[in-house]
C-alpha cells in the first residue's frame, strides 16, 4: 500500500495520454509531509528506479495540486494533490514496431538486402531506443518478432550507408551468421579519407578492442580481437585520397579504426580525428558490394549499391565520375 490516500476527485486534465500510460493519483499523508517529492514518487510507483522517477520528473510528467512540478528536492505538504504519469521507458520502445521507407535490392522467404541510408541506426542501443532498423524490420514483417534481432544479422554504423542483409527465418540466419564467421561473406566499402596513402594497396592487420582511454571508441590493442582490412587506392588527391576497403572481418568500426591507425582518418569522422570536407558531414565511409551464399539454396549471390548523393559528389572531386 502507499503511504498516501487515494484521490476520488480527478486532478485538472492535461492532454489526452497514450494508451500505454498509466496514470497514478494520490494525496499526501501525514507520514509523507515535509517529505521530497522524488522520495514520494518513489513510494507510489516503487517498482521504478529513482533515477527513472527523476527523469518523468524532469520531462514534466508530475502534477502538484494541478500544476506541474519538475524540481526532484521540493518538498510535499499534506493534502497536497499528487499525479504522476507513468510514460514508458525508452528501453521499453526499443522492440516496438515502427513503420519507415525501407529500399530493397532483393527480397525472397529467407533472405531481405537492404540500401540503408546515412542516419539510421541499425540496432537498439543507448541513447538510440525507437526509430531503428530493428523497429522498421518488425513493422514490415511481425514474424520478424520470432527471430534474434528480428533477422539482423550485421552491423552498419549509423552514419555510414550502403548495402547490408538481414535473413527472414531461422534456418536463414542461422546461415548467414555461420557463413560471415567463416569469411565467406564478401564485403567491399568505399572510404575518402585524410591523408597520403602510403602505397597503391596494403592492408592492415592489426586488433581491435575497446580504447581504454575513450570508452565510447575502439582502437588498435594488444589483446584486441584478430582483424583484418585490405585497402586499395583507387585515387589520390594532394590531402585527401579515395580508397577501396574490403573485410576480412568485422570488427566494431574496423575501417575506421584501421585507417585512423595508418594516419588515413575518414572524412567528418571526428570520433577517430576526421574533419568535414569535400562537402560531407557525416563519415564517408558507404558499403557498397555485398557477395555471399543464399543462405538456402547456396545459390551465388551479388549485390552492388551505389553510394547516396553527398558521398558520391565528394567522391567525384577526388576520383573523377
Amino acid at each position: 500500500m502507499f503511504p498516501v490516500e487515494p484521490l476520488a476527485d480527478a486532478l485538472e486534465a492535461g492532454e489526452p495520454l497514450p494508451a500505454d500510460v498509466e496514470t497514478r493519483e494520490c494525496r499526501v499523508g501525514a507520514e509523507l509531509h515535509g517529505q521530497r517529492l522524488d522520495k514520494v514518487l518513489v513510494t507510489m510507483a516503487p517498482e521504478f528506479s529513482r533515477s527513472h522517477l527523476q527523469q518523468l520528473l524532469e520531462r514534466g510528467h508530475v502534477w502538484l495540486d494541478g500544476q506541474q512540478a519538475d524540481t526532484a528536492s521540493r518538498r510535499v505538504r499534506l493534502n497536497q494533490a499528487l499525479r504522476l504519469e507513468l510514460v514508458p521507458t525508452e528501453e521499453s520502445q526499443a522492440y516496438r514496431p515502427q513503420a519507415m521507407n525501407l529500399v530493397v535490392l532483393f527480397e525472397d522467404e529467407y533472405l531481405l538486402v537492404l540500401d540503408k541510408p546515412a542516419g539510421l541506426v541499425v540496432h537498439p542501443a543507448p541513447g538510440n531506443w525507437s526509430g531503428t532498423l530493428l523497429n522498421g524490420l518488425l513493422a514490415r514483417d511481425p514474424a520478424a518478432a520470432a527471430l534474434p534481432r528480428a533477422g539482423i544479422v550485421h552491423r552498419l554504423d549509423k552514419d555510414t550507408s550502403g548495402v547490408m542483409m538481414v535473413g527472414k527465418s531461422l534456418p536463414a540466419v542461422t546461415a548467414l551468421v555461420r557463413d560471415i564467421s567463416s569469411r565467406e561473406v564478401q564485403r567491399r566499402y568505399l572510404a575518402l579519407a585524410h591523408g597520403q596513402a602510403p602505397q597503391a594497396s596494403f592492408s592492415v592487420e592489426a586488433p581491435i578492442g575497446r580504447d581504454p582511454q575513450v570508452r565510447v571508441r575502439m582502437a588498435v590493442v594488444a589483446g584486441g580481437r584478430p582483424s583484418r582490412t585490405d585497402v586499395r587506392v583507387v585515387a589520390q588527391g594532394e590531402s585527401i585520397c579515395a580508397l577501396s576497403c574490403r573485410l576480412h572481418t568485422g570488427r566494431t568500426h574496423q575501417i575506421r579504426v584501421h585507417l585512423a591507425s595508418r594516419g588515413l582518418p575518414l572524412l567528418a569522422d571526428s570520433v577517430y580525428g576526421g574533419r568535414p570536407a569535400l562537402g560531407m558531414a557525416r563519415q564517408a565511409l558507404h558499403a557498397t558490394e555485398l557477395g555471399l551464399a543464399h543462405p538456402i539454396s547456396r545459390a551465388p549471390l551479388r549485390f552492388d549499391c551505389p553510394p547516396p548523393p553527398d558521398f558520391a559528389q565528394a567522391w567525384a572531386q577526388v576520383a573523377g565520375a
